[in-house]
């Protein structure tokens, strides 16, 4: 029997759908925020850093030509960048399970304690030998990494079950959003503390002096102090993240009990609701199929292939872009040559570079993002976004050789603005949005962590293609990027507008108990019926 039209959802979530925006979900959105904050501070924190370690800790071991300092070999730059994004993947995956089997709320606070704990064990990184510096920063880094990577499933889930439905776009997106002001404060604190010490320790370029140019023992200090300024916001946003109520949609359609799903969103959204334990046990009992299920492959099976894979080659894109851009800056010479500089100078200009890209570019992009989201739609913004990414890419790495400057750092910084607007926003709501509840933490970290692999797998080959930060060999990994979201593009299609319907509409969570319900009426009727 078809699902009967216009079946009223339970009380407690039609309540949430319709509530309008009130405090509770602006508090909901800072606590949840803070997370994606220290997140991105401390995977971008170490891009400002990462030369300054290769002065500091293998100068005289030439891995570079012997006119400019030396820099952290390549397979050790590989490791101390991508460690994190390690620790992120395996992050994503467990606490993205652990989500839907124990609870969002019971496991939340993990991750800021995981977070802020090796925040400090990566500044304090033990020893004087590079071994010994290296390697215990490598430790502490892939346990950040996995408190990270719990941030996005459960954070994402969180506020995605919050909302009301309207704004649930934008309330998702100005989550996302905490990531571009973390970029800035990892900039802006590099900045800072960089000048500070060398306005403090002056000393001559490395062309002039390679001894004094590394700037020791104040120049540890920077690299040590950036990395653990991230433990701060954590810890402080501890104690409200705690004090969340788990969300109705996990209490009433996965743990079953719709009473205390009701006395938890009223006491915060102030409207009475009724637990309708009966309609619970319906909804709960008609949306049990397993992740690895017939059920699930052919209700969202290509769901999860479209937000795995258009996630995937996004990170590429953006993870590489970010992690790197201290290359392209030097080619496009919005810094100075590495030899006019001392330690602490060059982290100050690739600092104040970062910055001011940041700043302008990525920054705006995301908040453009919360405003229109819930106008234009997801997949809308994301087509658009992966296509000029493509044409932008394209055309820099098609440029001439003695290209105009200004015109390739403007296409650089559009490609990283539409990055921010569409796909890179766009790709975290869907995975939350388009699963049922008892999987969708499960789901959005699947989809999160295919994002990851991407940029362990090829943001990896781009930085190896920038490393030297010639233009012609940055060229190449730009074409290479401009393919990636083409193929990003056509994926798109894979995946469906979810904008202003309800989680359990999307889901099909709706229609699978309104059809056990009408299936319930008919053997009721049939039993009463005569023989």
């Amino acid at each position: 029997m078809a699902p009967a039209a216009g079946r009223p959802s339970l009380t407690v979530l039609a309540a949430l759908d319709s509530a309008r925006t009130q405090m509770y979900h602006l508090k909901a959105i800072a606590i949840a925020g803070m997370g994606f904050f220290t997140g991105a501070y401390d995977l971008f924190c170490i891009s400002t850093v990462s030369r300054l370690l290769g002065r500091l800790y293998f100068e005289g071991e030439k891995y570079e030509p012997q006119d400019r300092p030396s820099r952290q070999p390549m397979a050790v730059d590989d490791m101390v960048v991508g460690v994190a994004l390690v620790g992120t993947l395996m992050g994503q995956l467990a606490f993205g399970y652990l989500g839907d089997r124990l609870g969002r709320k019971r496991i939340y606070g993990v991750t800021l304690v995981l977070m802020a704990v090796c925040a400090l064990g990566s500044g304090m990184s033990f020893g004087s030998s590079r071994r010994a510096v290296v390697g215990t920063l490598c430790f502490f880094r892939f346990w950040l990494g996995v408190g990270v990577g719990g941030e996005h499933p459960l954070s994402a889930t969180i506020m995605c079950e919050y909302a009301n439905r309207k704004a649930r776009g934008a309330f998702m997106a100005a989550v996302f959003a905490m990531q571009g002001v973390g970029i800035i404060f990892a900039c802006l604190v590099s900045m800072v503390v960089s000048g500070v010490f060398l306005r403090c320790n002056p000393a001559p370029a490395w062309r002039e002096d390679r001894q004094r140019s590394a700037q020791l023992p104040a120049a540890d200090y920077v690299w040590r102090v950036v990395l653990m300024f991230a433990a701060f916001p954590a810890l402080a946003t501890l104690y409200w993240r705690m004090k969340l109520p788990e969300t109705a949609r996990y209490t009433a359609l996965v743990a079953g009990d719709g009473k205390q799903a009701a006395m938890d969103m009223q006491a915060v959204l102030d409207v009475p609701m009724d637990g309708e334990q009966e309609k619970v046990s319906r909804y709960r009992a008609a949306n049990e199929y397993p992740l690895l299920s017939r059920e699930f492959a052919r209700r969202h099976g290509r769901h999860l292939v479209g937000t795995a894979t258009t996630w995937f080659l996004l990170q590429i894109t953006f993870y590489s872009q970010n992690l790197t851009q201290k290359d392209v800056f030097e080619a496009i010479r919005l810094t100075s040559n590495p030899a006019n500089m001392n330690a602490l100078e060059e982290v100050f200009q690739l600092s104040r570079a970062m910055f001011l890209v940041a700043l302008l570019v990525t920054f705006p992009g995301y908040w453009v993002a919360v405003a229109i989201i819930d106008k234009l739609g997801r997949r809308l913004i994301q087509l658009v976004g992966f296509l000029m990414m493509s044409v932008f890419l394209l055309a820099m790495g098609l440029m001439p050789r003695n290209h105009n400057n200004v015109l390739f750092a403007l296409l650089y910084a559009l490609t990283l603005f539409f990055a921010s607007l569409g796909p890179n926003c766009s790709t975290f709501v869907l995975a939350a949005e388009l699963f049922p509840a008892r999987l969708r933490s499960t789901c959005h970290a699947i989809s999160a962590a295919a994002g990851t692999a991407g940029a362990i797998t090829t943001a990896y080959e781009i930085q190896n293609l920038n490393i030297r930060g010639y233009m012609v060999t940055i060229k190449k990994g730009l074409v290479m990027l401009a393919i990636t979201n083409f193929l990003g593009f056509f994926l798109t299609f894979l995946i469906p507008e979810t904008m202003g319907q309800s989680l359990e509409e999307i889901s099909g969570e709706d229609d699978n108990a309104s059809i056990r319900a009408d299936s319930v009426v008919d053997m009721s009727v049939d039993e009463k019926s005569p023989v």
